[in-house]
């Protein structure tokens, strides 16, 4: 496999940088496999993913620590991982099991970014999902006063795993601040595109009820702010006064699934600079 490295950068715009980044990485006889780059007029902002490839002589704290001076110089804000680091996942999910089933599959066929090694239920109905790939499930119900233990449980399961991404397949709970602290920008949480008009239960009955002609999902990053993270994938799809609810749970089901997916690859192949309240998503 090539050995790659990925570097994300956020500095302020300014004339040479393109030439200044990319030249640092030709001076070391580095081939830049991809360059990514966007600059945000409205607050004067360059954002760059580049990936470049590995020499075989070529060491990763070898190239930090020189690219650190180049950061130094040029006061670049920056993150560098590579495609040979093991990125796990763990998926914590309630009852319903469509996104489950798609991290899942494309954990197995290698398509993800990374692997979920773990799944973590706060009922029992989807340990038979994990068994299917042979993933270990963890059933930790919540009780009433004791929500901090069961959080603290699942703290103890992501450590132990060695856990770099959480995400929250339908899991239908509100993290703690605390919890949401132990992993910043590091958990992704679905929901359907109706917020805030139909919060709670069955909201595509209600959306129905309505006469929506638009149903969608959102995949963002959890913060301290209920559903107010910064967005990372979003997707919508048109219905008619023809399709039941029936028919928008199914689809709504069908759009969280893809959008879910595609959010936690996109982190996980390090395409994702959050700018805050916003991000920027960098496409293949």
């Amino acid at each position: 496999m090539m050995r790659e490295a990925i570097f994300l950068i956020r500095t302020a715009d300014r004339k040479g940088l393109l030439a200044q980044i990319t030249g640092f990485f030709y001076s070391r006889q580095l081939n830049v496999l991809e360059c990514r780059q966007y600059s945000d007029m409205l607050d004067n902002t360059y954002f760059m993913r580049i990936a470049v490839e590995l020499g075989e002589s070529t060491t990763k704290r070898e190239l930090e620590k020189e690219f650190s001076g180049l950061a130094e110089k040029l006061e670049l804000k920056y993150s560098v991982g590579y495609n040979d680091d093991e990125r796990n996942v763990a998926v914590l999910v309630t009852r319903e099991s469509h996104c489950l089933y798609d991290l899942l599959m494309h954990s197995e066929e290698g398509t993800l970014g990374g692997k979920v090694v773990l799944v973590i239920g706060n009922h029992p109905e989807l340990e038979t999902v994990a068994a299917r790939f042979n993933k270990p499930y963890f059933c930790l119900p919540v009780e009433k006063g004791r929500e901090r233990e069961q959080e603290q449980q699942v703290l103890e399961l992501l450590k132990l795993h060695r856990i770099d991404l959480v995400v929250l397949a339908r899991y239908m709970r509100i993290l703690s601040p605390e919890f949401i602290a132990a992993y910043p920008d590091r958990i992704i949480n679905i929901h359907h595109a109706f917020l805030p008009a139909f919060q709670g239960g069955n909201p595509y009955r209600r959306a129905w009820e309505r006469g929506v002609k638009m149903i969608g999902a959102t995949a963002h990053y959890a913060t301290g702010d209920l559903d107010e993270g910064p967005i990372i994938e979003q997707d919508v799809e048109r219905i008619t006064h023809e399709d039941d609810p029936d028919d928008l749970r199914d689809l709504g089901r069908d759009i969280e699934r893809r959008v879910l997916t595609r959010a936690v690859r996109c982190h996980l192949e390090r395409r994702i600079i959050i700018s805050g309240r916003r991000t920027v998503v960098f496409g293949k």
